[in-house]
């Protein structure tokens, strides 16, 4: 008995020590952080790429609504700028949450939270920061429907869709109503209104996030899993649910991305015979997933809905009527 409490007082001591011993690494890490590594930190934190693809579906957004001969430059500008920081300060504010699930994920362990580059609280103030003036930036700059937009998405996305992600498989669905407002944003900035033809944008992104969010989800379904995020293949995990989504998501994405031809957004031909073109090939990618249901395929899945999605929208402006 006196040699097992003298072992329980050793292990107390060493987590003590190692807890320290942490502490102290941390501290001395981010001391000797440099201003560009900490400027590289909060860049990272806006998530630069996913920032600049939904600048382009907003750009594309403004210039389908923007009438012909009346392209506003200086205008576009402004919503380029806000629609960045409010992007940026939403990826912010959703790492913030999301520190400790990061935290057990292979993936985003090197993310700058959990990897203790920035604390919380930066994080925090960093997102709301940029939350903030996106803002106060688009209802000075742009118009208040554009500002009421980005409200709307900021609170679907931090305070929605970022907790139900434990909770619910719903969470896929429920994130991708937020995720699908970048074309809406465009489209308010340029014309201070929304019609059935901005709602069309709005229906393609919001199918297109299921085979894309699916096919991040089972190529990474253990690290979700020992995160305890609630995705389908974790949930599911013979695929047969994910690939009946996959395809069934896919196959929908076909005739709605017709709707910009059918509502005389796009001139009819071009644009439809691009569209299906792009959503055959998208299709084709999305079986050989789900009949193969290979991580190799998952990522080709993943690759082609990142070519199919600015392929699409720029054949749409390309093809404006």
């Amino acid at each position: 008995m006196k040699l097992a409490f003298m072992k329980s007082v050793a292990a107390i001591k060493l987590e003590q020590q190692s807890s320290a011993a942490a502490v102290a690494v941390t501290l001395d890490f981010d001391e000797e952080m440099t201003v560009r590594e900490r400027i590289a930190a909060y860049l990272e934190l806006t998530k630069p790429r996913i920032t600049f693809l939904i600048l382009l579906i907003a750009l594309a957004g403004f210039c389908l609504a923007s009438p012909r001969g009346g392209f506003e430059y200086a205008l576009l500008a402004h919503v380029l700028v806000g629609i960045t920081l409010l992007s940026s300060g939403i990826a912010a504010l959703n790492q913030t949450i999301e520190t400790d699930v990061d935290g057990l994920m292979r993936r985003t362990q090197a993310r700058p939270l959990p990897s203790g580059r920035l604390s919380e609280s930066q994080a925090f103030v960093f997102g709301i920061g940029l939350t903030v003036a996106a803002e106060i930036y688009l209802t000075t700059w742009v118009n208040p429907l554009t500002a009421l937009l980005g409200v709307v998405t900021a609170i679907g996305y931090v305070l929605v869709y970022t907790p139900l992600k434990t909770r619910s498989t719903l969470s896929t669905a429920i994130g991708a109503l937020p995720g699908a407002m970048p074309p809406l944003l465009g489209w308010a900035a340029a014309r201070g209104h929304l019609n059935m033809e901005a709602w069309s944008l709005f229906a393609i992104l919001f199918l297109w996030q299921f085979p894309h969010f699916l096919a991040i989800a089972w190529m990474y379904r253990e690290d979700y899993g020992r995160a305890g995020i609630k995705m389908l293949p974790v949930v599911a995990p013979d695929g047969r649910s994910t690939a009946q989504q996959i395809v069934g998501f896919t196959i929908l994405l076909i005739p709605v991305s017709l709707l910009p031809a059918l509502l005389g957004t796009t001139s009819g031909t071009i644009y439809s015979g691009g569209a299906l073109l792009l959503g055959a090939l998208f299709l084709y990618s999305g079986v050989r997933m789900a009949v193969s249901r290979s991580r190799q395929e998952a990522r080709r899945l993943l690759l082609a809905s990142v070519i199919y999605l600015p392929l699409l929208f720029a054949l749409m402006v390309a093809n404006k009527r």
